[in-house]
């Protein structure tokens, strides 16, 4: 295997595999994109703002999109579901990933599609309420949402609901654990779902999570905020994501805010305390978090503690993160160079994943990663918090990033399917221009993402899903 995803350097990302078994390690690093070429300069962004008709002609097939990978499994799913998070071609089958379904939660609300946005937080309730093992309030990182056929041959014919009325857990895959930031999206996504619908059982639900969240991964060693979680055999994991405890400065203030209780409050507390203690101000940016809960990890440097950061906490200090995530990371994926997968012709620009992102030499299935991808999702993430940040020229900045986006939304993914049903043309956005590294451990490919197509919405919406009320 080139790249060993049970060995990250650094803590595993939120969407790294939790006690991966080898079908899910090969399935990850095996989709088969044929590479073209592609290199790198951090130009400007030059491609012409898109006009208002284009724009919203994208978002209408982005929730086109959207639609497709909710609806896929109708006969298995007939009411509360869950959406597939990327196209079959990346080899996950169904599964659908909770952070993934939160984001559709938010992005259906922000475009104002709650009929959808109900359908699947009922869906995450449901998930919460049948788990097979645990009745705690835990969601799994990823559930089954349709039948295929595993790799091994054996059939797997059922939906998000089991014969015997649980959860589809996706133990195929050893998408077993519970992370943090698993939780504390699906607890954004349903305190966005009470507001927009009054109805107390996505409160409740709420509630379960932060509940969990606090009982289970309170960290007590002296960086605190909140550890990982636990793996698919319940064991705790001791890494401390800034990125999660960003979330859980969001989540629990919003929950505060929903509920008017103070123990929310100090929850919020604890957890900005720990991303404060990762704050580098010479550099201006967050580091990623801690292996041990005492000593700080600085290498590398991801993008979505520096975008979330300003999101959740619009902290003058963490303005900076922004400019620095811009520059940084930088990256732009021209068709013919080095390893760009992208057809003859386009460029697309936007940031990657990390600082690792950059010099990476890994391969997945023998296929070079590109160190100029383009990560898709943080790409959007970077223009939902520029517009937010409004400064100077920050609607512009966030408007030409999200008209590259737009770009890998036109040319690239074509053909691809969920369900084995063609997707409508043009309408996912893929996670990645081009293969990257992240540098913890996984990749990100050339395949329509729920993740990636959401945060355009919501960037392209003018919505910050961080921020009480921020879904309007």
């Amino acid at each position: 295997m080139p790249v060993d995803l049970t060995t990250a350097r650094t803590p595993l990302a939120r969407r790294t595999v939790l006690a991966a078994g080898a079908a899910g390690v090969a399935a990850l690093a095996g989709a088969a994109l044929a590479p073209a070429a592609g290199a790198s300069t951090a130009a400007p962004l030059r491609t012409a703002p898109a006009g208002p008709s284009s724009r919203a002609d994208s978002l209408a097939r982005a929730q086109a999109f959207l639609d497709a990978a909710t609806d896929a499994y109708p006969d298995v799913n007939p009411g509360a579901r869950l959406p597939q998070s990327y196209a079959d071609q990346l080899g996950l089958f169904s599964t659908a990933f909770v952070y993934d379904s939160a984001l559709a939660v938010c992005a259906s609300l922000a475009g104002g599609r709650v009929d959808r946005a109900r359908v699947i937080a009922d869906g995450l309730l449901f998930a919460q309420e049948n788990d097979p093992v645990h009745d705690d309030g835990r969601l799994r990182q990823a559930y089954n949402v349709g039948p295929y056929t595993f790799y091994d041959g054996s059939p797997q014919p059922h939906g998000l609901a089991l014969p015997d009325g649980t959860a589809n857990i996706g133990w195929q895959f050893g998408f077993l654990g519970t992370a943090v930031g698993d939780m504390a999206w699906p607890g954004l996504a349903l305190l966005h779902a009470h507001a927009a619908t009054g109805d107390v059982r996505y409160l409740d639900g709420a509630v379960r999570i932060g509940e969990w969240i606090v009982a289970t991964t309170w960290s007590e060693r002296p960086l605190g905020g909140f550890s990982f979680g636990v793996d698919g055999a319940n064991a705790p994991i001791p890494n401390g994501s800034t990125e999660h405890n960003v979330d859980c400065v969001a989540f629990f203030r919003h929950l505060r805010a929903a509920t008017g209780e103070r123990r929310w409050a100090r929850a919020a507390e604890h957890a900005r305390a720990f991303v404060d203690r990762m704050w580098e101000p010479r550099g201006g940016y967050l580091y990623t978090g801690t292996n041990d809960g005492e000593e700080i990890n600085r290498d590398p440097l991801p993008l979505d503690p520096q975008t979330w950061g300003w999101l959740a906490m619009r902290d003058a200090r963490y303005a900076r993160a922004l400019d620095w995530a811009a520059s940084a990371l930088a990256a732009r994926d021209v068709a013919g160079q080095g390893t760009s997968q992208l057809p003859a012709g386009t460029t697309v620009e936007g940031v990657m994943f990390s600082s690792a992102s950059l010099t990476s030499s890994a391969s997945y299935n023998g296929l070079p990663v590109h160190p100029d991808g383009v990560w898709l999702e943080g790409t959007a993430q970077l223009a939902a918090a520029l517009a937010d940040r409004g400064r100077g020229p920050d609607a512009g900045r966030a408007a030409a990033l999200l008209d590259q986006v737009a770009v890998a939304q036109d040319e690239v993914g074509a053909g691809q399917t969920i369900g084995g049903a063609p997707l409508p043309p043009a309408s996912g956005v893929v996670a990645a221009s081009s293969l990257l590294d992240t540098g913890f451990g996984f990749g990100y490919f050339q395949v329509q993402h729920v993740g990636a197509t959401s945060w355009y919405v919501m960037a392209a919406e003018g919505v910050n899903p961080l921020q009480v009320g921020g879904l309007r």
